[in-house]
């Protein structure tokens, strides 16, 4: 009687785990053709697939929303035969109908087309420094995303249900005080660093040197190789705004942009997507198109490209081996050391950039995002208001003011995706990846050491079975708590940044 129940248990999980590949085959194919669109598609050709992506938006939700995958769900539910991968795609899945149910298919469809025509709407309004044109695709936008809120249901703030997409169970009130305790250290610290460089500034690059593209493109290419990242299994583009995606098993890109005055931002641009490539690189191939073999979430995901950008790549060890390539590809740049490459790397200002920010800074870009968005989304903020709301922030924040769009409020994509409650996900992962940099120091020894030697392949290796291996098997928390021995916390970045900038700094002597 046993074998006949675990037989037909097995059949129906194989039923479902049909149905769930083909939703996650579609997804692939929405994502390659969101690849196009950003990096090499005509322009002529955004009506035609602005329609595709909407029709395949459509597809996707009326194969998920199903009653007879939600049958199957009901039914494997019952089931204690399922193993910790099945119960996974079972449990993820379960989450997905349950919110799909809710929304209506045309709204999907009209969804789907509004972000592509927005997407489009931003790059020409961000290359125009010209929010007013953008401001109709955003306020679409805006509104569908509230309807979208009502259909979900608000169970505590409409900003919660945005936050839930994207890091599961995160809310306000567990933001607000993660951001509030973090803005209190890093407030003084970032004054502390400013009175240094003032007192001792930095070098800077000679104004009239330039740096080809095609010699960025072969450094940064390099440093990513060095990383671990398999260009036979992937690529590098350019776009307007550097993104990842891991489109299906053996094809993962991502993008970066350029700037001929300053080689840092295409380098640092590249060592984060690299970060977030190796990630998807790294997924088990036997679970995918499957919840399992998919990143568990944003702030996970984001901590792999912080730590790859940051703990190793913002580090003199790095430049003691990337600085003979620098040279090698930009030989007319100053003959600067190692030590002054970090320096520079690591150079703090109150900028207009988030991308560009440094580590002391970061969070409050995030911050700023972040508390504009809970004001837009519960009623205190409408999008005409935005560019000036944003503007004021940004000089009572960081002291500087805002004097174009596209260094303000239209400097990211995001929004032009109706991505609203991702920015959050990012100081998440600034907290996992020095959480993780902490437990891989215990394992591996001394990083810097690591690092200055040139192979950081063990460092990949102590990522892949902790982090890219597991997919969603287990929820974020679980997951950083299994890497680390320790729930996810805020003080280990706060330990990392404080030691990190005052050995820089000297800020004991100041």
């Amino acid at each position: 009687m046993k074998k006949d129940s675990f037989a037909i248990g097995m059949s129906v999980y194989s039923e479902f785990i049909e149905l769930v590949k083909d939703i996650h085959r579609l997804g692939a194919l929405q994502g390659h053709l969101g690849w196009d669109q950003e990096t090499i598609m005509p322009v002529k050709g955004a009506e035609v697939r602005g329609e595709i992506l909407a029709w395949l938006a459509k597809e996707r939700h009326l194969r998920i929303t199903d009653s007879n995958l939600g049958e199957l769900l009901t039914t494997l539910e019952t089931k204690p035969d399922l193993d910790a991968d099945q119960s996974a795609n079972v449990r993820e899945m379960r989450r997905v109908y349950d919110k799909s149910i809710k929304l209506p298919s045309e709204f999907v469809s009209n969804y789907a087309k509004a972000r592509s025509e927005a997407l489009l709407g931003w790059q020409k309004a961000r290359g125009n420094s010209d929010f007013s044109s953008f401001e109709p695709h955003l306020q679409k936008l805006v509104d569908m995303t509230k309807q979208k809120i009502e259909y979900l249901g608000i169970k505590t703030t409409a900003y919660d249900v945005l936050l839930d997409e994207y890091e599961v169970g995160m809310t306000v009130a567990d933001y607000d005080p993660l951001f509030a305790g973090l803005k209190e250290k890093l407030v003084p610290l970032l004054q502390k660093i400013l009175h240094s460089q003032k007192l001792n500034p930095l070098p800077q690059l000679p104004k009239d040197l330039t740096f080809s593209i095609s010699a960025q493109t072969e450094f940064c290419e390099k440093v990513s190789t060095n990383m671990g990242f398999d260009f036979e299994a992937g690529r590098m583009d350019a776009s307007t705004h550097p993104f990842s995606a891991g489109l299906w098993p053996g094809d993962t890109r991502f993008t970066t942009r350029f700037d001929e005055k300053d080689p840092f931002s295409c380098l640092y641009a590249v060592m984060h997507e690299t970060g977030h490539a190796l990630y998807e690189q790294g997924l088990a191939g036997e679970f995918a198109f499957t919840p399992r073999g998919q990143a568990v979430s944003l702030g996970v995901h984001e901590s792999q490209s912080r730590l790859w950008e940051n703990q190793i790549g913002r580090t003199e060890a790095f430049w003691e081996v990337a600085n003979p390539w620098f040279r090698e590809f930009f030989p007319d740049s100053p003959q600067w050391d190692a030590k002054t490459m970090n320096k520079i790397a690591n150079s703090v200002s109150t900028g207009f950039i988030r991308v560009e920010a440094d580590e002391v800074t970061y969070n409050l870009h995030v911050m700023l995002r972040y508390e504009i968005e809970k004001k837009l989304f519960n009623g205190e903020l409408t999008v005409k208001e935005l560019p000036e709301t944003w503007n004021n922030m940004f000089e009572e924040w960081f002291g500087n003011k805002v004097t174009s769009d596209s260094e303000g409020c239209l400097q990211d994509i995001h929004w032009s995706m109706a991505a609203f409650g991702y920015f959050p996900t990012y100081t998440l992962g600034n907290l996992y990846a020095a959480q993780l940099l902490e437990a891989m120091s215990i394992d591996l020894g001394d990083i810097d050491q690591i690092i200055a030697e040139g192979d950081w392949s063990s460092l990949l290796q102590w990522l892949r079975p902790r982090i890219h291996h597991q997919g969603s098997v287990m929820t974020p928390a679980q997951l950083i708590e299994s890497a680390t021995g320790h729930p996810p916390s805020p003080d280990a970045f706060i330990r990392y940044i404080e030691s990190k900038y005052g050995e820089l700094y000297s800020l004991s002597d100041n």
